[in-house]
């Protein structure tokens, strides 16, 4: 490894240092408060470091190739780092008490190292321009959530982890397929050479992606990465993970495990998949994925009583508007009106979903450490018992349905948007028809928690941490809501990855 390899991983390195030093803090101290502290101020330097490569604060910022060709710092990366470390930050905060805990004190250090462990595969993950890269990061990735999933040792947490290990080995396992497919073919493992090769080999007529084995590879590929991406039909576990893991856990993998799936979904297919007549193929893909998406997990959704399993079911319609966007890309080109709108859409959604749902997230995590009861009836009456909490979780869920002026409306106006530029106006209509059914399963919650009466009034409060995270996300959901200029000027910055005729 060279400095500039060095250079180029730094913010990776200063994670992985910063696990290994919160298990050492753990190991002497045996302090949980201590192990917070450390983590969330640690956090500080990979920040900074991050910030370093997309400024250029001592030298130019850093967008060159790394560690031969595999590893990439470009602002695309860099992008979905920020909201990595942002999701970190939360989750370190939230789940504060939870570790402190009776239940957690002798696992405190190794949850918050795991996590740690896990966003640094998933920050590999986004910046990694090479197959086998690819594959090694995802398991960095999966399998400290595996153990995270578990960690409680209950009988719900087990059977979390081990849904969660079998169906992330068999999605592992359709995506080494699919790897295999298109290295077999192109005889490369690079996205770049891929990409060059696909362009210059023969194609089949008639045959979609011009050729089964390039067929069979993206079929393969989307099928692992649907899993992490929580896309029908491979989103069986989610339900029953979210609702048998830690909810620090689950509001962890809601987010952060998403943004990581679409960040590299996204650099596959406009890398090596980055042909005009490639993109038409695999844009009528990712519609009809749209598409179904969205109406199961809206539909599934309609009948959960249990909090947890609800948003369990709206990550998986979130995912389908997301890939509205994915959708939306390849009719972007030369000529178009609004260049660069479909991955622009995509990352200003998962930001501000990543704010969003992370307050819902907090939000539940403070409620339900009070209540001991995560049902939808367990929320009954909580603006009276707690108008914070009440009032955080409702602007959190009224964002997440799409009501103005949330961020969550103007994400959806920005995807659809692009859809309609794409001449996709069909999904736009289903889309729009499942923000009306997903509005009945979130004007229920919050018809409990504002107009029902509560079994027991007696009023509480949230500890101070998740208060302030709940209500930064809060904040930050609202800011991108108002002002989305902010986020969609630092998506446009990060759109590197995308062709010159899809950028204008």
């Amino acid at each position: 490894m060279t400095a500039q390899d060095f250079w180029v991983l730094s913010p990776e390195i200063a994670m992985a240092l910063l696990a290994l030093v919160v298990i050492s803090v753990d190991l002497v101290t045996r302090s949980m408060a201590k192990v917070s502290t450390v983590a969330f101020v640690g956090l500080v330097v990979p920040l900074i470091l991050t910030l370093n490569l997309w400024n250029g604060w001592f030298g130019d910022p850093a967008t060159g190739p790394a560690l031969f060709d595999t590893f990439e710092a470009d602002r695309f990366s860099l992008f979905f780092k920020f909201i990595l470390l942002t999701v970190m930050a939360g989750t370190i905060l939230a789940s504060a008490k939870y570790i402190a805990s009776d239940r957690m004190k002798d696992y405190g250090g190794e949850f918050v190292s795991l996590v740690l462990l896990s966003v640094t595969g998933m920050m590999i993950l986004v910046s990694a321009t090479e197959l086998i890269t690819i594959y090694v990061a995802l398991e960095l990735t999966a399998l400290p959530v595996v153990a995270l999933a578990a960690i409680h040792r209950s009988k719900q947490g087990v059977e979390a982890g081990t849904k969660f290990f079998v169906l992330s080995a068999i999605s592992s396992a359709l995506l080494l397929y699919g790897f295999a497919y298109i290295y077999g073919y192109t005889g490369s493992t690079n996205l770049h050479l891929i990409m060059e090769r696909l362009a210059v080999l023969p194609t089949e007529p008639g045959v979609p992606f011009g050729s089964y084995a390039v067929l069979l590879s993206v079929i393969m590929i989307v099928a692992g990465f649907g899993f992490k991406m929580a896309v029908v039909p491979w989103q069986m576990w989610v339900p029953d993970v979210y609702q048998g893991a830690p909810t620090p856990v689950a509001a962890f993998l809601s987010v952060a495990s998403k943004a990581a799936a679409f960040a590299v979904i996204m650099r596959i297919m406009y890398v090596a998949f980055g042909d005009a007549n490639l993109m038409q193929d695999w844009s009528g893909l990712f519609a009809i994925l749209a598409a179904v998406t969205m109406t199961l997990g809206n539909t599934l959704a309609l009948s959960q009583s249990n909090i947890k399993r609800l948003l369990g079911y709206s990550t998986i319609a979130q995912a389908g508007y997301i890939l509205v966007g994915l959708a939306s890309v390849p009719a972007n080109q030369v000529g178009a009106t609004s260049a660069g709108a479909g991955p622009q859409s995509v990352l200003y959604y998962l930001a501000g979903y990543a704010f969003t749902n992370l307050a819902v997230f907090f939000a539940v995590i403070a409620i339900t450490s009070r209540t001991n009861d995560d049902s939808i009836a367990g929320l009954n009456g909580l603006l009276k018992r707690s108008p914070l909490l009440a009032g955080l979780l409702v602007f959190g869920l009224l964002s997440l349905l799409g009501m103005p002026p949330t961020v969550g409306f103007m994400t959806k106006v920005v995807v659809f948007g692009a859809a309609l530029n794409a001449n996709l106006t069909w999904l736009v209509v289903i889309g729009v028809m499942n923000t009306v059914i997903a509005a009945y399963y979130y004007l229920r919650v919050i018809r409990a928690i504002v107009f029902e009466d509560a079994v027991d009034e007696s009023q509480f409060s949230a500890d101070k941490p998740i208060l302030v995270a709940a209500g930064l996300a809060a904040i930050g959901a609202g800011v991108f809501g108002l002002a989305p200029f902010l986020m969609l000027d630092l998506a446009e910055k990060a759109l590197s990855i995308v062709p010159a005729m899809i950028t204008g």
